[in-house]
């Protein structure tokens, strides 16, 4: 399909024609899973995404440029599409996993767990780290660096594709990265790092 047959397709789904739609389905339907399984890593999400991607954009034809290149709006709309779906569901992981975290806490606090810095040495800085959850030593980052290191280890994307996303060279993403995991590890957080 080339740009004339896809802005022509494009005119009829803004005129309510779904054969537009089909049309641009049929020609791009592999290439836009492609896109999304590629920073999902799973059949079923980027088949559900894929999905989603065909509606939003029957619901978004009238947004689309002429001239723009079709192709590239049809990828950046797609691997956003992706990034927006891992976001969610790691988000989602992510709070049950320190909802969990929180209750085992609350409970180590009830049943008396926690020793004193005396018993254990440790000076008040140590006990003050220790006690920080993930949530407050993330706050601990600049809202650039939570946001690489959020799309680096949840979304498991690469430095070149957070470059891509977050519109900045690759070198800063990289160095970046390693200030906030410097900053992480500061606060006591050096797993999976």
């Amino acid at each position: 399909m080339n740009e004339h047959q896809f802005e022509e397709a494009v005119a009829r789904m803004v005129r309510g024609d779904k054969s537009g739609l089909k049309e641009i389905y049929e020609n791009y339907v592999g290439y836009i899973y492609r896109i999304i399984f590629e920073v999902l890593q799973s059949k079923e999400n980027a088949e559900d995404v894929t999905s989603d991607f065909f509606i939003r954009l029957w619901d978004k034809a009238e947004q689309f440029k002429p001239g723009s290149g079709h192709k590239g709006y049809l990828a950046v709309m797609a691997r956003n599409m992706a990034i927006d779906f891992l976001r969610k569901h790691k988000k989602e992981e992510l709070t049950a996993l320190m909802q969990d975290l929180g209750a085992d806490a609350e409970e180590e606090k009830r049943q008396g767990v926690k020793l004193s810095p005396a018993d254990t040495g440790s000076s008040v800085e140590q006990e003050v780290v220790e006690s920080m959850t993930v949530k407050q030593a993330l706050d601990t980052l600049k809202p650039s660096e939570r946001q690489i290191v959020s799309l680096k280890i949840l979304g498991e994307l690469t430095f070149k594709e957070i470059a891509q996303c977050m519109e900045i060279p690759m070198g800063t993403v990289t160095w970046k990265y390693q200030n906030a995991i410097k900053k992480l590890r500061r606060c006591g957080y050096e797993q999976g790092f």
